[in-house]
């Protein structure tokens, strides 16, 4: 009898690792790699920065050559896409692929029972109602939506628009002015990322932006203006800075939109299986179980951190390689291929390119019930923010600091520590240089 094969749904930087740690822990038999776009897996942060701006092509994001790939002896399955999961059996349902004919074309659909299963499926872009209908308009999450993006502002100078003043609005805000471009920037809180960062970093990335010359406006935004299938603007609910809408409102004029207004977990083909909790990502216990024989890494998964004490989801490169490793280890010693499981207890870790700028920030910031920041120097953006919950410090971000410093930050939060320690950790690793 032919083995089942070990799935990884989600040819993404946590499914490859996913899948190279399986191999290297021990497993020798079929392993699948499915994924729904027709690209190899490819590394995501460049999309917004690198990419968008022209420095980079296509095979640079490349994760592994296809040399590299091949001592894995992967089924590969790319352009496949995971429809159903039975988490009884560990049965998948796939669509589509070289493997499978899409079902619009009359073929049949695929399953594929498996020893066990690991999903990491990442997010998927939010967008605007008739958005896909519109030219000009565009989403930033896989990489044909930013060549799309990037042909787009390819040439002479666009009036763009980014609704969203998260991480990703802000970076394609970046290099969209870099390559000289118009660029208003659009969010529902005043300052840029505050929801990540704090109103004290918000405030210096305000002014950062602002002397590269964006437009800051914030409102709700409730559509697109549109001449034909063209869009021409986008309408606010209220606000300034622009003209009066056809609905009412305010509109921004614009020939080309880039909707950053945030992702969904790409839980949706899981159905509602009882044996799952698909809220806000597929919850995790401490090992990155969703249930027994399936597991979940990266941006998707919700898992139990046994340090912060409550479930956790991180929509972050560092975090999809580590959990994709971790996810893997677990799944293996469950089904009694090597030693015991181990929890997961990263410290997360994330960054932002912004001009010249690296935002550094390890723990949780989001979410936080305290944020204290202190600015070192205006006009450089250098600044160090700690963040607290429930009295304990759990999260620092740091700009415009030199790697020793940022690697002692690091340590104030590996576990929570009471907040008053934590800033005399922080002002002894500032005062160490």
């Amino acid at each position: 009898m032919t083995p089942r094969p070990i799935a990884v749904v989600g040819a993404s930087a946590a499914g490859l690792a996913a899948a190279e740690a399986l191999r290297r822990f021990g497993w020798t038999g079929p392993l699948t790699l499915i994924g729904d776009e027709p690209h190899p897996p490819y590394d995501r942060p460049p999309l917004s920065k690198q990419l968008l701006h022209g420095a980079w092509e296509p095979e640079r994001l490349l994760l592994r050559t296809a040399e590299q790939l091949a001592p894995l002896g992967l089924d590969l399955r790319l352009g496949t896409r995971a429809t159903a999961l039975d988490v009884a059996d560990r049965t998948l349902t796939l669509d589509g692929g070289t493997a499978v004919a899409p079902r619009e074309q009359g073929g049949e659909r695929e399953t594929l029972a498996c020893a066990g299963v690991i999903i990491a499926t990442g997010v998927a872009a939010r967008t605007l109602p008739g958005a896909d209908r519109t030219t000009g308009v565009h989403t930033l999450r896989t990489l044909d939506d930013a060549l799309a993006l990037r042909a787009r502002l390819t040439g002479g100078g666009r009036r763009l628009v980014i609704v969203g003043n998260g991480v990703l609005g802000c970076e394609a805000a970046a290099v969209a002015r870099e390559l000289g471009h118009e660029v208003t920037l659009v969010g529902r809180a005043p300052l840029p990322m505050a929801g990540v960062v704090g109103d004290g970093i918000g405030e210096l990335l305000a002014e950062e932006h602002r002397a590269h010359g964006v437009q800051l406006r914030t409102g709700t935004v409730t559509g697109l203006e549109t001449s034909g299938d063209r869009v021409t603007g986008v309408r606010l609910a209220t606000g300034t800075g622009g003209a009066p809408g056809s609905a009412g409102g305010t509109v921004l004029p614009a020939d080309t939109v880039l909707v950053a207004i945030g992702s969904a977990p790409a839980v949706g083909w899981l159905g509602d299986d009882p044996a799952l909790d698909t809220s806000d990502g597929l919850r995790c216990d401490a090992y990155c179980a969703a249930a027994p024989g399936i597991y979940a890494a990266g941006d998707v998964a919700r898992w139990d951190h046994p340090v912060h004490g409550r479930p956790l989801r991180f929509e972050h490169r560092m975090n999809a390689t580590e959990q994709g490793m971790a996810a893997a280890r677990n799944l293996l010693a469950e089904l009694g291929e090597t030693g015991e499981r181990k929890e997961f207890a990263p410290v997360p870790y994330f960054w932002s390119d912004q001009y010249a700028r690296k935002l550094q920030a390890y723990g949780p910031t989001a979410g936080a019930d305290r944020v204290e920041t202190t600015v070192l120097d205006r006009a450089e953006r250098r600044a160090v923010a700690l963040y607290g919950r429930d009295g304990h410090a759990v999260g620092v971000l740091a700009t415009g600091l030199p790697p020793r410093q940022v690697r002692a930050l690091r340590a104030v939060v590996a576990a929570p520590l009471p907040w008053e320690q934590a800033r005399d950790r922080v002002a002894a690793a500032l005062a160490g240089g």
